[in-house]
């Protein structure tokens, strides 16, 4: 029985492991056939497990950023963007280098310009580039009841401030040549009741940065204004005569003064204060000038002088060379200035010599009889800023235009702008695009007599260039 149960045993053992065996093959065949399956319907998957040979050949036949990126290692990746933001970095350091040269360039061509024209010595030769203006876009702006008397311009050429023999105050926008603002004149004796001027306005000033204006009258006061809003600020008190002349110091809020009174007085205009008055006319004082040094320049009337006046040094610089009365005077620099007189004589002085450089006879001709050649009066004069060009203008209603020489030392007539009536102020724009007159139908300080065919009004004159400096003043 045992030796039975153990063939049974034995016999079922050796019939498993047949079973095993058979089993293990159809196995190995069922893989061997998956795999050609796979081989046959799957080529992308041995795409993928190809060889680096294979690899390389697909990337020569198709290269792409994806590509590229699968085969770099994490510290190739890494290298390559180091250098990627080191090329960066490079570009970026050279491009601000360049700016950086330019602006220095900027800057030293700026500062080598302030240091020319505190010396006195910047010039730009622009007068031979202008041409005569077209009569037709001359445009006159009119809202003043009686003769203009004298006008500024804002810094930034936007506006004009212009005052008149009626008291009144208008402020204009240029581009439109509407009025933006009126400060009315108000009545004599009534001086108490309002801030407003009672007497004819002789001068006006603004201030460099456009925040203050400044204006004189007949009435010996000078009010101060905002010259944004044209409210009033201040009154400054102080002369016993007619305010003929005022002018703020270029870059800051110090105002200078003159009168008929003889004197010329400083004053603080932030701090609302009076400084100083300084004493030297023989005669009332008929215009005023200044810039950016501390210093003030004045033609003294009837006395036939023009004075430099140097504050810090309490001193004062006498020239002598008109033969008549002195009515206007203007700086072109620090160095030079221009003057007029009712002699018709325009001359150009320089403050290191006490005679003029050059002065011109009957710079407007003559009326009345030829035989009593009465030269016409020298009414106003402007320079463009650190320039060679002039204008003066008279009451033979014409102004006309020069060119300075070299070295200041010859005045050569341009061309003349036909404008009826007493050509009172006149202005250049700072960018030099065109002139500013205020006419009228008397003389600004008097009424010796009167052109009733003129128009109390603002002449504003476009300033014509040839081609070749146009095109280069539009591109900068």
């Amino acid at each position: 029985m045992i030796e039975g149960k153990m063939v049974v045993e034995n016999d079922s053992f050796f019939i498993r492991k047949k079973k095993t065996s058979e089993a293990r093959g159809k196995k190995r065949k069922a893989e061997d056939g998956k795999d050609k399956v796979r081989k046959k319907f799957d080529p992308a998957l041995n795409e993928e497990i190809s060889s680096d040979s294979e690899t390389e050949s697909i990337e020569h036949r198709k290269k792409t950023p994806e590509t590229l990126e699968i085969e770099e290692t994490a510290q190739e990746k890494k290298l390559r963007l180091a250098k990627l933001y080191l090329e960066q970095l490079r570009q970026e350091e050279e491009e601000k280098a360049e700016e950086e040269l330019l602006e220095s360039d900027l800057i030293g061509g700026r500062l080598e310009e302030d240091v020319l024209e505190q010396k006195g010595k910047l010039k730009r030769l622009v007068a031979k580039d202008y041409l005569p203006p077209d009569t037709s876009e001359i445009r006159l702006l009119r809202g003043h009841q009686l003769a203009i008397t004298c006008l500024v311009l804002s810094p930034d050429d936007k506006h004009i401030f212009s005052a008149s023999k009626d008291c009144s105050i208008i402020k204009w926008d240029i581009a439109s040549g509407k009025k933006i603002h009126t400060i009315r004149g108000g009545r004599k004796g009534e001086a108490h009741q309002h801030v407003r001027h009672t007497m004819h306005i002789l001068s006006m000033a603004i201030s460099s940065d456009g925040k203050y204006l400044a204006t004189g009258d007949r009435n010996k006061m000078i009010l101060i204004w905002d010259a944004v809003t044209c409210q009033h600020l201040h009154t400054f008190k102080g002369h016993k005569d007619a305010v003929s002349g005022l002018s703020f110091r270029k870059g800051t809020h110090q105002l200078y003064s003159a009168s008929h009174d003889r004197s010329v007085k400083l004053w603080n205009v932030d701090q609302n204060a009076y400084i100083e008055t300084l004493f030297g006319h023989q005669d009332a004082i008929t215009g005023l000038d200044s810039l950016s040094r501390e210093r003030c320049v004045t033609s003294g009337g009837r006395d036939r002088t023009v004075r430099i006046w140097k504050i810090v040094e309490e001193a004062q610089l006498v020239f002598h060379g008109h033969e008549s009365s002195i009515d206007c005077i203007q700086l072109i620099n620090e160095e030079t200035m221009v003057s007029g007189a009712d002699d018709g004589s325009l001359a150009l002085w320089t403050v290191t010599k006490k005679k003029p450089l050059v002065t011109v006879r009957a710079a407007h001709g003559f009326q009345g009889d030829p035989g009593i050649k009465q030269p016409n009066w020298i009414t106003s004069v402007a320079a463009m800023l650190n320039s060679d060009l002039v204008a003066s203008g008279s009451q033979n209603s014409q102004i006309r235009l020069w060119k300075c020489g070299e070295g200041f030392k010859r005045l050569e007539p341009l061309f003349d702008i036909p404008v009826v009536g007493f050509v009172n102020c006149l202005k250049f724009s700072s960018c030099g695009h065109f002139l500013v007159a205020g006419v009228g139908q008397e003389h600004r300080l008097g009424r010796w007599w009167r052109l009733k065919e003129a128009k109390n009004g603002i002449y504003i004159i476009p300033l014509k260039r040839t081609q070749t400096k146009q095109q280069l003043g539009d591109s900068k």
